[in-house]
């Protein structure tokens, strides 16, 4: 692996930190790439940081020190505007994030979420064409619904509206199965695709350890937050007008009845060939406050 070097797309996203600290305690030398302005404070004598913006491509291009090991933790229809930059490079083998909302937006009432779904789907495709192009070995890992450190679109949500209206809506009973999977364990796996030798391309579906019903899953929520459980059980007509209601909000523009409507919904997934292939280790879902978000 090319003296334990590895190229990073997506190194200051949530799931990016945690690799790079995984990297690092494992002595790896780490090209992080990134859209964002890096600041001093991310600093550290194993990572060379690297931001698009003020990258020279002819410099790139006569890049004699090949990164044969990559990494993309940023959403994935954006890498394949960074094909290029992976042939310079000389990549030979990539582990990529997807998701499992390919899989559950495809068929969603929402037209925003089968889109998400369908560029989902359409840049998985667009990888595995490349990378068979040009000899690449790709591994697609597809978690599923990822918390931690309150930095996540999932759990980070309940809690904020909680905290700002003292109790959740749930539409029924929001007896659909849902997995939650800790951003580290997420990581972890990613790292064992980099890691594992003789790896063929392959997809893989990352699911946390212990599968519970939505509702079980926001009264762990308010368990974390040390408050009694307020749950409010709303039929499908009342949600409707509520997320109208609410989309005049910044923070909840994105709520659609289609999210309502999964909580009844199973969304479940077979992890069993990671486990086996990755030795994937998941931990179950027990909320920690490091997983809160702060309170601004």
């Amino acid at each position: 692996m090319n003296e334990q070097r590895a190229g990073l797309l997506g190194a200051t996203s949530l799931a990016g930190e945690c690799l790079i600290r995984k990297l690092i305690e494992n002595h790896w030398h780490i090209s992080a790439f990134s859209r964002q302005r890096i600041t001093t404070a991310a600093n550290h004598p194993q990572i060379t940081w690297q931001q698009f913006a003020t990258m020279d491509s002819a410099k790139v291009c006569n890049e004699g020190d090949k990164i044969r090991a990559w990494l993309c933790v940023a959403p994935i229809w954006v890498l394949s505007e960074h094909f290029d930059l992976l042939s310079a490079y000389g990549a030979r083998r990539i582990i990529v994030l997807s998701s499992t909302s390919r899989f559950t937006k495809n068929t969603s009432s929402d037209p925003g979420e089968r889109k998400i779904a369908q560029q989902l789907i359409k840049s998985e495709e667009l990888l595995q064409t490349w990378a068979a192009a040009h000899e690449v070995e790709c591994v697609i890992l597809r978690p599923t619904l990822i918390y931690g450190y309150g930095r996540d679109k999932n759990i980070t949500e309940i809690v904020q509206f909680v905290r700002r209206f003292g109790f959740f809506p749930l539409l029924g009973r929001a007896s659909g199965l849902r997995q939650p999977i800790h951003v580290e364990d997420v990581a972890a796996a990613c790292y064992a695709a980099l890691s594992r030798e003789n790896l063929s391309s392959r997809t893989y579906n990352l699911s946390g350890e212990e599968t519970l019903t939505y509702r079980a899953m926001v009264e762990r929520v308010f368990a974390a937050m040390h408050r009694t459980p307020r749950i409010l059980t709303v039929p499908r007509w009342l949600f409707r007008i509520a997320t109208w209601g609410l989309r005049w909000l910044p923070k909840y523009r994105n709520w659609t009845t289609a999210m309502a409507e999964r909580m009844n919904q199973d969304l479940k997934f077979d992890c069993s060939e990671a486990k086996r292939d990755l030795h994937f280790s998941p931990r179950s879902f027990k909320l920690t406050t490091q997983d809160l978000p702060d309170r601004h």
